[in-house]
């Protein structure tokens, strides 16, 4: 693709639907600086490019979607050069996307991957998958949003205990506590994530985006604060073209024809 070359990560176009695989195999999918920065540019294209409506990230392979952060060459200090500079994974912070994420999460889901899959809106993984933020074994803390997103995205006896003990939770049991929605056999995994995408692909652009929106910005607000700004939305959406082709097409009995405007 024009302008875009990665080493460290895969980064295709499906029609609307944008495929980034992380492809250091070896490294059970680790995340290193150059990592980081590939993937930050990927996502800014993601963000910015008007053709694309829906993401997929996974990693290579069927060991590990990633084990996060590269300890290996953290202690090199092959890791300092996105220090301070790039969140880590290119859009754990201060990357606002209102465009949807999936994660298809096929093995290891651990540290800086599991906070890479928090910050998707959809995660589906595979019954080897496992999922932890085992920092404090090694004296740190979660710094991608590990302690925040956690805590939103399960009960939160069940995000203390994982982040104090640094211990691993099993497929099933992140699927009974609602972390992922769906496992899917490995060999189907992508295919599924896909196909979620595809299913998005069909709805009105701009109502995904501004719902996205809505759920991100709501849950920093009172319920009362939230409603208002759901409100805001909902008017300004109302007003497009692609808010009036859709009763249109219900009552017309066909399949609606969105332009995104």
């Amino acid at each position: 693709m024009a302008g875009l070359s990665f080493d460290n990560i895969i980064y295709e176009k499906r029609g609307p639907i944008a495929l980034i695989t992380i492809n250091r195999e070896g490294a059970l999918n680790a995340i290193d600086g150059k990592t980081t920065a590939e993937l930050f540019r990927a996502w800014s294209d993601f963000r910015d490019d008007d053709g694309l409506r829906v993401a997929v990230l996974t990693g290579v392979g069927q060991k590990a979607f990633s084990t996060g952060m590269d300890l290996v060459a953290t202690a090199s200090g092959e890791n300092q050069i996105t220090e301070g500079a790039l969140p880590f994974g290119g859009f754990t912070k201060r990357m606002p996307i209102f465009k949807p994420i999936i994660a298809a999460i096929n093995g290891f889901c651990l540290a800086g991957g599991m906070e890479l899959a928090l910050t998707c809106d959809i995660r589906i993984c595979s019954p080897n998958a496992r999922f932890g933020l085992p920092e404090v074994r090694w004296a740190l803390i979660p710094g991608a949003g590990g302690t925040q997103r956690l805590p939103r995205a399960l009960p939160l006896a069940w995000a203390n205990y994982l982040i104090l003990t640094g211990e691993q939770m099993d497929a099933e049991t992140a699927l009974r506590l609602g972390l992922v929605s769906h496992i899917v056999p490995q060999e189907e995994l992508l295919e599924r994530a896909l196909q979620i995408a595809s299913t998005i692909c069909e709805r009105g652009p701009i109502a995904v985006r501004t719902a996205k929106e809505a759920i991100l910005r709501g849950m920093d607000m009172s319920l009362d604060n939230g409603i208002a700004f759901e409100d805001a939305l909902f008017s300004r959406i109302s007003a497009t073209e692609d808010a009036k082709e859709g009763p249109r097409a219900f009552s017309e009995k066909r399949k609606p024809e969105y332009k995104g405007r």
